[in-house]
């Protein structure tokens, strides 16, 4: 049945999650994904007499959110994550953090209840969760923007070589073409990730780690991690590799964190943590979203997202009290 003009923008509505998590892929960003879906919403009731019902509702609003993206990104930096920007063996002086950076500059977490759908079905819910971890999103920020849309569109949405063309405003060689080079791309770029997405199985793993931290057992910390392992702090370029620099890290200046509380919470499919700082005998302010990356059964990543905006996103409380 042909959709009718009236009500477009009101049923465009429910595909805002979905719409969100396709603009987070794009962007890297949980802040300008809500903007450009906005931007999309808008760009929709405007052009709603123009909407004829030829094509599905939810492909028109995924074009119209795929060009805003794409404007989006020709004048942005590439958005990345502190060993994508200073290479390896970067720091040797655990204290030597520098200067805080743009937030531009860092792939950002996302709540997952922006982007992941409300489905029963554990099998939608799992492959939608691999398209919004932490590695494969930092992965698509290295495809320039148009290679970007043909991935999401051809691999994530499961659009025709056609469609996308359409789309696109190209051919579908060139859509072909630009398939090729960004899968080539990410086969190198998610080889390089340290571990996986923590997920549900690791429950205990998760639990060690709080029990840990709010420890501040720094022993038993280390005793989690990979002896490899990176830990990274947007939006700091400094990071860390290896489980003996991080211990001096805990014993040096991460003691700031001692007597910190601890609030779980989800980011980019999967179980994250959110780190309050005491601030008085009874008080404590956030500090920190931690998500953490494994391999084998031991922490292969930590990334530290000192960015205490993110608290209202994640929708998490502004202090806890004793």
């Amino acid at each position: 049945m042909e959709q009718t003009v009236g009500g477009v923008v009101e049923e465009a509505a429910r595909y805002r999650r979905e719409l969100t998590a396709h603009c987070y892929r794009m962007l890297g960003s949980s802040a300008e994904a809500e903007d450009a879906v906005q931007e999309t919403m808008l760009r929709a009731w405007q052009g709603e007499r123009g909407f004829e019902g030829r094509a599905s509702l939810k492909s028109w609003l995924y074009r119209i959110a795929t060009n805003v993206c794409i404007d989006m990104t020709r004048s942005a930096q590439r958005r990345a994550l502190p060993m994508d920007l200073t290479g390896p063996g970067a720091v040797t002086e655990v204290t030597d953090i520098g200067s805080p950076m743009e937030s531009t500059r860092w792939i950002e977490p996302v709540p997952d209840g922006k982007v992941l759908p409300d489905s029963a079905d554990p099998a939608d819910i799992a492959v939608q969760r691999e398209t919004v971890r932490l590695a494969f999103v930092t992965a698509l920020a290295h495809l320039p923007a148009q290679q970007r849309a043909v991935l999401l569109l051809r691999e994530v949405l499961q659009w025709s070589a056609a469609e996308t063309a359409e789309l696109l405003g190209v051919s579908v060689d060139a859509v072909t073409s630009s398939l090729a080079r960004a899968r080539s791309t990410m086969r190198q770029r998610e080889a390089t990730q340290p571990g996986r997405p923590l997920d549900d199985g690791d429950r205990t793993l998760l639990d060690d780690y709080v029990s840990a931290f709010e420890a501040y057992d720094v022993q038993a910390l280390v005793g989690l991690l990979q002896q490899d392992a990176a830990f990274t702090m947007p939006p700091f370029a400094f990071w860390l590799r290896g489980a003996d620099q991080i211990e001096q890290w805990w014993n040096g200046p991460g003691t700031v964190c001692r007597g910190s509380k601890v609030l779980p919470t989800r980011a980019n499919g999967g179980p994250a943590v959110a780190v309050y700082h005491p601030v008085s005998a009874d008080r404590w302010e956030p500090f920190a979203i931690h998500l953490l990356e494994v391999r084998d059964g031991r922490i292969a990543a930590i990334h530290h997202f000192l960015d205490t905006t993110l608290f209202g996103a994640f929708g998490l409380p502004d202090a806890l009290s004793a």
